[in-house]
């Protein structure tokens, strides 16, 4: 059997490590990043340090981007996913953490860093962040899958059945105004068509979520 064809970066890294000790902190990194597939946890907490560090400076690099770049040959993205994920299981999934030698492989980082998001930038319900959770870490779902069930509860959360029913409220609230000012000689007839130009408004909003829910 013929040996596996190793990619652009496989290359550049085992450059570099014939060129170092490898006893060196340099070389350990190295090392991690080309078991990167199976080993991203050990990266994210190698890169970490190399960050917290300011290691890639001894290394010759101007900037931690610039190191991942050129030397581990993973982009800035990349890069932020890993170690944000790896601080994410530092902190809210301590157990799978330590038990990751025995799981081979751990969930994708990107899976992971999609929890991160539901509980520290989206703001899912406890609900929506558990039902996350099963599929990343007990149900092991492919990335794809996750990143489609993640994507359905933030599009929900932002355009979903509780904004057109927020938006019929107001509707209502405004029809009633309009009612009640219809009464009152105090009220000019600038304001009155400014309560008249809000229910336009909203009944226009509500037509288009109607419109965008028929389409999906």
């Amino acid at each position: 059997m013929g040996e596996t064809v190793k990619s652009k970066g496989e290359t550049v890294i085992e450059r570099i490590m014939q060129e170092l000790d490898p006893g060196s902190e340099r070389y350990q990194v190295l090392a991690v990043a080309k078991r990167f597939k199976s080993s991203w946890v050990e990266l994210g907490e190698q890169l970490i340090q190399v960050n917290s560090r300011g290691l890639f400076r001894q290394w010759g690099y101007d900037s931690f981007e610039d190191y991942c770049a050129r030397e581990v040959r993973i982009r800035k993205p990349t890069a932020q996913k890993l170690t944000q994920a790896y601080h994410y299981l530092e902190k809210e999934e301590p157990e799978l953490l330590a038990r990751h030698a025995e799981l081979k492989p751990l969930p994708d980082f990107r899976s992971v860093d999609l929890l991160r998001q539901a509980r520290e930038e989206r703001e899912f319900s406890e609900e929506e962040y558990a039902e996350l959770r099963r599929a990343v870490v007990e149900e092991d779902r492919s990335h794809p899958t996750v990143l489609k069930r993640f994507k359905e509860v933030a599009t929900n959360r932002e355009n979903g059945p509780d904004q057109v029913q927020l938006l019929r409220s107001g509707l209502s609230a405004a029809r009633r105004l309009e009612t009640i000012i219809d009464q009152l000689d105090q009220v000019s007839t600038e304001q009155r068509q400014m309560v008249g130009d809000l229910i336009l408004q909203l009944e226009r909003e509500i037509e288009r979520s109607r419109s965008l829910e028929a389409e999906e």
